[in-house]
């Protein structure tokens, strides 16, 4: 199960004025699953959206960036589909074809154009997508369409997923009441760049659409950009934020504004839930493990010491077996690639138990300790550099029997 996770509950999802969601079982991969999703905009509704830096991107990245594109588009998206089951990535010419048809098919039923529309996909890769069955699928879900199908929704783009991660937030701007809620999938395949994720995070506050553009960025270097479980970075992970307007606020213009400041803030909040609920629900994973990196020159260096650390395959699975076999921090930590790092100077941590000092073992240091911390479910890594005041914090999990047969037996 996930580490201390408890999903959200269907009411505790506040839906968002302005936007719709159904879904349907169109049978893309396996029978009897939730596995397409449509999502409806209202007029005016304003979209923005980051995407996978894997080169191999799949079609439905490249068609979604496609239809971002221009300016004048952002704010006249009408709908966004979504199935799991199928990557459609590594399919080449006739992947755009059918992430292109998708887009046409829903834009006819619903009315509107085709570049209206943004198609996501998740699933094995380098398979044909079934367009057939998500033809065939999009009258069901879109007759199931309502404003409080977060839920479900949140159901419907899970692959490996134990769990659905769905989140809701209310914060008052000017003495209005504006809601933010949103969905992500993921639990393999999992690091920066994104990883093998969706989310889709919606508010009904007002604002310009420049400024949802540094909030989406903002969100997701505090929150998705922080995560890994295995260091695969995916060809098909996405985060759109979703802004309708509808909340009633004084339309947020203005940067340095509180307001700016307060939404901003919302969202990341809900991002790094979705993000830290990713990571806990990590394939096979049975701890979850904060990386903090602090005193370094600058956040590069503190990152490159994070990851080292976090996507170690020695160190995960030490955590795994609950063995403090702390010299295997000491080694990534070593090879993270540190311009003049001084390891005499370097302090690591295990929670509160100093580990290690003055190039090794620290002198009060008992293994007894690190076993006491190593057993815990969640659990805190700090090195302190002593370079400067930078700093970074990540999450990851351990690495587990479990996670080899999920991804072994991935498409049967």
């Amino acid at each position: 199960m996930p580490v201390n996770f408890i999903p959200s509950l269907p009411e505790q999802l506040l839906p968002i004025k302005g936007v719709s969601l159904g879904i349907t079982e169109a049978g893309i991969r396996k029978t009897g699953r939730k596995d397409l999703l449509v999502i409806t905009l209202n007029e005016g509704t304003n979209v923005a959206g980051l995407f996978t830096q894997n080169v191999f991107c799949a079609a439905p990245v490249v068609i979604a960036k496609e239809h971002l594109s221009n300016p004048d588009s952002r704010s006249s998206i009408r709908a966004l589909v979504i199935n799991t089951g199928n990557a459609n990535a590594g399919t080449g010419k006739e992947g755009i074809a059918h992430a292109r048809a998708t887009c046409a098919e829903l834009a006819r039923l619903l009315g509107c154009g085709s570049h209206q529309v943004l198609p996501f996909s998740t699933g094995v890769i380098m398979e044909p997508l079934p367009l057939e069955k998500i033809v065939a699928g999009l009258p069901a879900a879109i007759a199931d369409l309502k404003p409080d199908n977060w839920f479900a929704a949140s159901q419907a783009i899970m692959t490996t997923d134990i769990v659905s991660k769905a989140v809701s937030k209310q914060i008052s701007l000017d003495g209005t009441t504006v809601t933010v809620t949103g969905i992500a999938k993921g639990s393999g395949m999992i690091h920066p760049n994104m990883a093998t994720m969706l989310s889709y995070i919606a508010t009904d506050a007002a604002l310009t659409q420049p400024l949802l553009e540094e909030i989406v960025r903002h969100a997701a270097d505090k929150s998705f950009n922080r995560i890994t479980v295995d260091g695969d970075t995916s060809t098909n992970d996405a985060f759109i934020l979703i802004g309708t307007g509808h909340a009633g606020n004084p339309a947020i213009t203005d940067k340095a504004s509180s307001g700016f400041t307060a939404l901003q803030d919302a969202v990341t909040e809900v991002a790094a839930q979705l993000a830290q609920a990713i990571v806990r629900d990590g394939e096979g994973a049975t701890k979850f493990i904060t990386v903090r990196i602090e005193g370094g020159k600058t956040p590069d260096e503190c990152n490159q010491a994070a990851y080292a650390i976090a996507r170690s395959p020695l160190v995960k699975t030490a955590f795994f077996a609950s063995d403090p076999n702390l010299g295997r921090i000491l080694a990534a930590i070593g090879y993270a690639g540190i311009d003049g790092l001084d390891v005499n100077r370097l302090q690591l941590y295990l929670d509160d138990v100093l580990v290690a000092e003055n190039g090794g073992r620290a002198s009060g240091y008992r293994e007894q300790d690190g076993q006491r911390v190593m057993k815990q479910s969640e659990i805190t890594v700090r090195v302190v550099l002593d370079r400067g005041s930078a700093s970074t914090t990540i999450w990851t999990c351990d690495l587990s029997y479990d996670y080899v047969k999920i991804n072994a037996d991935y498409r049967s």
